[in-house]
């Protein structure tokens, strides 16, 4: 059974879903909450520190918590993937194959994955759900030395990447993502349940092992009104990068 303060974190989480809490709003105080779930403030503030971790709210001491976010949005101060954030903001993922072929690397794979042209690659099209909708597709390249690993995988695991690590021990520890967006073409449309030519937001990303192999390069597809995406910069600390369009 969950601790009191993560049974009131995700009571809290979900109301912020509803926008009962809308963002840019307050939260009740540390002592309207504590009456509310007849806790004391430190199983609030348990709570509340849990939901700043996921940025949902603003994290300053001593004022009420302003919503930042909610719970569809995803951080990139840390890397998981669809799977693990779905599941740690409360949410149901699922996925499913489309398509699964060994192809020798293009000239894009063969330097994104740092590869000779022509090695051999695993190409695996990937429809990912959200609460039982339809939400990404997902065009990931992987490299030939993880493609048997990948290939044994059935079609339908949550998470890709929580298996690869349980299996074989692969860490996906850093990754590179470039933001923009494109039209849905034909395919996008009818596996998205959208019309042709709508919106989408694209994600590009490069991930490696702790000593920088790289392990896949993805083109993620995101249905309109399924994530947002978040970075949290400073003065200090700015991780969020302009470039032109590509």
């Amino acid at each position: 059974m969950a601790a009191r303060h993560e049974q009131i974190a995700g009571e809290l989480r979900l109301a912020i879903d509803r926008g009962d809490f809308p963002v840019g709003g307050r939260l009740p105080t540390e002592g309207e909450l504590a009456e509310r779930y007849r806790v004391s403030r430190g199983t609030v503030r348990q709570a509340l520190a849990a939901l700043a971790a996921e940025g949902l709210v603003g994290s300053r001491q001593g004022t009420r918590r302003v919503v930042l976010g909610t719970s569809r949005s995803q951080s990139f101060t840390e890397l998981r993937s669809f799977a693990q954030w779905a599941r740690a903001a409360g949410h149901k993922a699922a996925g499913s194959v489309v398509e699964t072929v060994r192809r020798p690397a293009s000239t894009e794979d063969a330097l994104r994955l740092q590869l000779p042209p022509g090695a051999e690659v695993l190409y695996v099209l990937r429809l990912r759900g959200l609460d039982g909708q339809p939400a990404l597709l997902e065009r990931t390249v992987y490299a030939g030395w993880i493609a048997d690993a990948v290939e044994r995988i059935e079609p339908d695991c949550e998470s890709v990447t929580q298996r690869l690590l349980d299996e074989v021990g692969v860490v996906f520890a850093h990754g590179e993502h470039v933001i923009d967006a494109l039209a849905a073409g034909t395919r996008d449309a009818e596996l998205l349940g959208v019309r042709r030519g709508t919106p989408l937001l694209r994600v590009r990303r490069v991930t490696t092992t702790h000593d920088g192999r790289p392990v896949e390069w993805s083109d993620d597809r995101y249905r309109p009104g399924t994530v947002t995406f978040r970075i949290h910069n400073s003065i200090g600390a700015n991780p969020l990068v302009r470039q032109p369009g590509a």
